[in-house]
């Protein structure tokens, strides 16, 4: 009985060994989601670029950095920068135009030619994967106390939960995630932090 017993639990290692291991070689490539358009786009195609994710809105105090992440985008995209817009409504319902509405609002308002996805959800249940993925590689980076939109935020999220800052969600609208050329390193950037200030970050990946 034993022996079958430390079969068993031999087995049993071997299968968490497996499944660790698949965990944490899993990367942003792996990843397939629906564009602004409805057709799928393949994350692989994106290996041996800098990318950075952002979770956006259309009507959020945040929402003027749209323009600064079409400027970045400009600037870099020649040396392999792609910067990518998952619309999301989870927050204060900043976002609830439709996939095509919110597409016109950003071209037509901040020039957007960046890839934008369809809406999704980035937080709880219906999460989508893709974001799931990044908050287990880059948890809560903490919000810059000089923005002026800091102290709302924290007010906000407090009330809501007074330990907010110790999970890994995503807080509010214009989280960045940029991730190097091979996708081994994801660095998280909360919404205080605007899109000008990764210009360091960003340059330092493209040089790898």
């Amino acid at each position: 009985m034993m022996k079958k017993i430390s079969i068993l639990a031999l087995l049993a290692a071997m299968f968490c060994l497996s499944a660790c291991s698949t965990n944490n070689t899993k990367k942003i490539y792996d990843f397939k989601f629906p564009a602004n358009d409805g057709t799928e786009l393949d994350f692989a195609q994106f290996k041996g670029k800098v990318l950075l994710i952002v979770n956006t809105a259309s009507k959020c105090g945040f929402t003027p950095q749209f323009d600064g992440l079409e400027k970045l985008y400009e600037q870099y995209k020649s040396q392999g920068l792609v910067v990518i817009g998952f619309p999301c409504n989870q927050f204060a319902e900043q976002d609830p135009d439709t996939n095509s509405e919110i597409l016109r609002f950003c071209q037509m308002n901040y020039g957007v030619k960046f890839l934008l996805m369809e809406k999704s959800d980035v937080n709880g249940p219906n999460a989508n994967p893709i974001f799931t993925y990044l908050k287990g590689q880059a948890g809560f980076a903490g919000f810059n106390p000089s923005h002026p939109l800091a102290k709302i935020l924290e007010d906000t999220l407090s009330k809501k939960d007074p330990n907010y800052a110790k999970n890994s969600d995503i807080k509010w609208n214009f989280t960045k995630f940029l991730i190097s050329k091979d996708g081994s390193e994801v660095k998280r950037f909360e919404p205080t932090v605007t899109p000008e200030e990764l210009t360091s970050e960003i340059e330092d990946m493209l040089n790898e």
